[in-house]
């Protein structure tokens, strides 16, 4: 499988990276190792997690998808140098003091991942949101100790916006510390403002590596949530619940329109148009059984022609 440089990270990845968020989650471990191992015999070599995932779901405390892919790897000897793994810190892990982008949070968080990972190195560590309270200087200076004692490979930002981004890399220079080189917005046909615009203007003009989440909108995309019926008892119920109007109802037209032309579902049309959308590096994307992976495979190699793409672009505008 084709890969892609990740902006100036040095390393490059397959066009879709695995969402861990359901690690622990919605599927348990086995499960996870086998989608896990799906998911790189297809080609793939990029795994995201954080460590709050999953600190929402009931009976969990955090670390739970972390935990998991440190296992797997654990169980598949040689298989770390065939991934690149990327976590973040950040987050309320709702425990005291585990919050936020201080440099002892972080010198603490960092630890704490590698451990569940059971890894030496964290290939991409993200700031997971913007911290009001703490000074970009104190979290770059952090991230610079971590680089320098090989802890971490490269830094990104998740959820920052164009403003916050420009304030980092003028910390940056200023202080000679290490710049993100990778963001992780929301972005996917229905949800384009945040990422579109400025940001994204920011990512092409400083070739920052960009891997996108909810890059299925929570699973709407897919195609198979069209009414209330559909989304039952879903986990994801509240927020597809938000796509379930006219302009929701007319991207999945378009996605119709064009997963038809090429007989593949609307899931790959989605995947593939953010795989093709420049500023872009790859989406990220979750699975909880085999053919939803055998779908990433699919939609990596999918080639949307002009007229699918302007379609799309069409129906998904704001």
């Amino acid at each position: 499988m084709k890969k892609r440089a990740l902006g100036n990270t040095g390393f490059d990845i397959a066009p879709i990276v695995f969402g861990g968020n359901v690690l622990g989650w919605t599927i348990d471990e086995k499960t996870g190792f086998t989608v896990l191992d799906a998911f790189v015999d297809h080609g793939f070599n990029a795994i995201d997690t954080a460590d709050v995932y999953s600190v929402w779901a009931p009976g969990n405390k955090g670390g739970e998808s972390e935990t998991i892919i440190g296992n797997w790897l654990k169980a598949r000897p040689g298989m770390r140098d065939r991934v690149k793994i990327f976590t973040k810190v950040g987050m309320d892990m709702q425990q005291p003091g585990k919050n936020g982008l201080s440099e002892k949070r972080i010198l603490q968080a960092v630890d704490e991942s590698l451990g569940r990972l059971g890894i030496e190195q964290i290939d991409l560590y993200f700031s997971h949101r913007f911290d009001p309270d703490v000074p970009q200087a104190e979290t770059l200076g952090a991230y610079d100790r971590l680089l320098k004692a090989g802890k971490i490979r490269s830094i990104g930002a998740s959820n920052f916006d164009a403003a916050q981004m420009e304030e980092a890399l003028a910390t940056s220079r200023e202080h000679g510390l290490p710049a993100y080189q990778v963001l992780q917005p929301e972005y996917n046909l229905c949800d384009r403002a945040s990422y579109d615009g400025a940001l994204r203007d920011f990512c092409l003009k400083e070739n920052l590596g960009v891997v996108t989440y909810y890059s299925l909108a929570s699973g709407f995309l897919s195609g198979k949530y069209r009414s209330e019926a559909d989304i039952g008892s879903s986990k994801r119920k509240t927020r597809v619940e938000t796509y379930m109007n006219p302009r929701g109802t007319k991207i999945l037209a378009a996605l119709d329109q064009v997963a038809e032309r090429h007989n593949a579902g609307d899931a790959e049309v989605a995947l593939a148009w953010l795989i093709a959308r420049k500023g872009v590096t790859a989406p990220i994307a979750s699975a909880t059984k085999l053919s939803q992976v055998e779908s990433f495979a699919k939609a990596a190699t999918l080639s949307l022609s002009e007229n699918d793409m302007e379609i799309l672009e069409q129906a998904g505008a704001s």
